[in-house]
């Protein structure tokens, strides 16, 4: 299938939220009305709550970390925010096979990256033939090139990408940061190296980056290739972008009521109403993909025991957990994909809070309560530790919440703060019970990189029924078979509760008045390009 560029406005597909400016209504995905006459010029400083400790796109998964890498990176192609349609970006047009094993992909002509190196296919092959060799961090764009064998560069502008076996999924994974394009002496340089400084093609460079402390963005003079749909075709309005790393969220709070900060991340339910009344914007979007939940290691007997599992999800009063912890845009998970993923399918009967039934289960487990109201078996205190990362504010509060629900069942939560730049090794090592997990993709393939047994197999599931789902729907081409077998998959996940899913994810940015053209992609991750400030 031949695909060519058609217009369409990212600002006017978005489903947003968009609260205050005094109570001027902006248009969908805006932080502005339409009206409003760009200004160039200025600094936008954006404070978030952590850094990963790593700025390629290709290696980071936590959305502190996206919101720069983002800028850094153009990708082949793009994503409607409203359809799902994969629509051209960097990739003019493309071709795919009619079984998916290979894509033929034509590239824009004049793109560079901002070391001057043309961005041509042979610069995409590099980046293509690097990722399958690097480490834990990269496990997103691994995934999207599951079955690589190797790009054919036919001509600067012209290569075919081909798989071993069909990969439905790979189109809309080169939408992605995870596949943003890299400078040739980026992609060849060492992990650690990457992480330290990129070069993309961008509508920002990398000017500075202090770990942990904040990273600044300087706006490319000349860029001229956003995607076509874009309401703005030239250089950023922006002279740079400063990111804060400040944890508290308290603080961030306050520094964008002072001024200090333009935009904030990371918005918990008590930050809402000082920001309305303050007269701040509130930007919304929900995230795609794997909802924020408990993820079970299932080679731990404790989480191994279905009794367990079952009791645990029971426990669980998602509605509570979402409205009393995160912004009124949040709403309870009803499957382990989120609602706004493609083939999301509706599993909340299968989820439902009732400590009575939880009790239950446990009692004919053969897990009596002990002294103290937490079960035991055969000498076996009912413990589940679980690990988490601050890189929001909101995790530890819900996490306690969920803790303390799940007391009344008899089982002891425990929680254990992991730092974000370790998260990856210990899911790797196996050296955890249970985390509390999300991963945001605009497509359902993201249940195979999360749960397959082939490749990581983080949660070390056990073959069977749930693998040949997953690995049938990433080879299956047709539309309305592929939706069926991720219903299906997220049935069986639902009743074995591998995955416990609690809240789905709502990316909620807080902006002063004076900034405008903040615009979510399909993935809810932000797009600064057209950003302006009025002051």
């Amino acid at each position: 299938m031949i695909v060519r560029p058609r217009r369409w406005l990212i600002a006017a597909a978005l489903a947003v939220s968009v609260l205050g400016l005094a109570g001027c209504a902006a248009a969908p995905g805006e932080a502005t009305p339409q009206n409003s006459t760009p200004r160039p010029g200025g600094t936008l400083r954006f404070a978030v709550s952590s850094d990963q400790g790593c700025l390629d796109p290709q290696q980071v998964a936590s959305t502190d970390s996206i919101y720069a890498a983002r800028q850094i990176v153009d990708s082949l192609t793009d994503q409607d925010p409203r359809t799902g349609a994969i629509t051209p970006w960097l990739a003019t047009s493309w071709d795919s096979s009619p079984d998916a094993t290979s894509y033929t992909f034509t590239l824009r002509e004049g793109v560079t990256f901002s070391d001057g190196t043309p961005l041509d296919s042979d610069a995409v092959k590099a980046n293509l033939d690097r990722i399958p060799e690097l480490g834990l961090r990269a496990q997103l764009p691994k995934a999207y090139l599951a079955g690589y064998v190797g790009t054919t560069v036919t001509s600067p502008t012209q290569f075919t990408v081909t798989f071993r076996e069909p990969n439905v999924q790979f189109l809309q994974g080169t939408s992605t940061h995870s596949l943003g394009i890299l400078s040739p002496a980026s992609a060849v340089a060492s992990e650690d190296e990457r992480c330290a400084a990129v070069v993309g093609s961008g509508p920002f460079t990398v000017r500075d980056y202090a770990k942990n402390s904040s990273i600044t963005l300087a706006k490319r003079p000349g860029y001229a290739w956003p995607p076509p749909g874009s309401d703005h075709q030239g250089e950023a309005y922006l002279d740079s972008v400063e990111f804060r790393i400040v944890p508290e969220s308290g603080v961030r709070t306050g520094s964008l009521l002072s001024g200090e900060v333009d935009v904030i991340g990371t918005i918990g339910e008590q930050d809402e109403t000082p920001l309305i009344d303050a007269g701040a914007q509130l930007l919304a979007r929900p995230n795609p993909g794997l909802v924020l939940g408990l993820g079970l290691n299932l080679s731990k007997s404790v989480v191994a025991d279905p009794a367990v599992r079952e009791a645990l999800s029971l426990a669980i009063d998602r509605q509570e957990v979402a409205g009393a912890i995160y912004p009124s845009q949040t709403r309870p998970a009803t499957s382990v994909l989120a609602s706004t993923t493609p083939s999301f399918a509706d599993e909340s009967a299968l989820l439902g809070f009732d400590p009575a039934k939880a009790g239950s289960i446990l009692d004919a487990a053969g897990w009596v309560p002990g002294p103290d109201g937490i079960r035991t078996k055969a000498g076996e205190r009912l413990t589940i530790p679980v690990s988490y990362v601050s890189n929001f504010s909101t995790n530890k509060p819900a996490l306690e919440l969920v803790q303390q629900q799940a007391k009344v069942v008899g089982i002891d939560v425990q929680l254990l703060e992991v730092p974000i730049a370790q998260i990856a090794a210990q899911m790797q090592s196996g050296d955890f019970v249970a985390n509390w997990a999300n991963l945001t993709r605009a497509d359902p393939d993201i249940l195979r990189s999360s749960f397959s047994t082939v490749g990581a197999n983080t949660y070390r599931f056990p073959d069977g029924p749930l693998e040949f789902l997953l690995a049938a729907q990433a080879s299956e081409p047709d539309p309305a078979k592929r939706a069926t077998l991720v219903r299906l998959a997220q049935d069986l996940m639902a009743r074995d509760k591998y995955y416990l899913p609690v809240v789905e994810l709502t990316t909620v940015l807080g902006a002063g008045a004076d900034v405008h053209g903040i615009v979510f992609d399909a993935g809810s991750r932000v797009q600064l390009h057209s950003t302006w400030k009025s002051r």
